[in-house]
């Protein structure tokens, strides 16, 4: 019997949106990462970029997982003191970015160099999620880390080419 895999695809992107992510957003950031190098990449690559990312097994386990543990933290679901570490996105918690090296491995070391960037800086899309749960909003402890990988991702997969 020949097992086959279901692409979870439109799940991804629709959890995504649901959490105010859209593709568009993270191509800005994929664009604006990759301007020095390709200046004339289109949006339109970028996003071509992003869906195939997204249609990796292992990305797709990743952002489902992570959106899972932001969903359950935000509904007070988890145990203490995990709670309360997720919740507040504490600062010596780094979980949410081992699940990212998950994305981040599929296209090698070149995204993690990118993904160190947009951590750091945190443009765009990243940033507004980063503020949303300072400012007592959502829990957004791995969904930040989670779009700063797939931008990143999306990146290194344009540079292989």
């Amino acid at each position: 019997m020949l097992f086959t895999e279901r692409d979870y695809y439109e799940d991804v992107v629709k959890m995504l949106a649901d959490r105010g992510v859209s593709l568009d957003a993270i191509a800005e950031l994929t664009v604006a990462g990759q301007k020095d190098h390709i200046p004339d990449m289109t949006h339109e690559d970028a996003v071509d970029s992003i869906k195939h990312v997204l249609h990796k097994t292992e990305v797709q386990d990743a952002i489902m997982t992570g959106l899972a543990i932001d969903d359950l933290a935000e509904a007070n679901q988890l145990p203490a003191p995990l709670q309360d570490r997720i919740s507040r996105d504490h600062a010596t918690y780094g979980i949410d970015e081992q699940l990212v090296m998950s994305i981040l491995g599929v296209y090698g070391t070149i995204s993690w160099t990118n993904f160190g960037y947009l951590d750091r800086t945190k443009p765009g899309i990243v940033g507004q999620l980063n503020d949303e749960q300072h400012d007592g909003g959502r829990v957004n402890t791995f969904i930040d880390d989670i779009v700063a990988a797939i931008a990143a991702a999306a990146e290194a997969r344009i540079a292989h080419d």
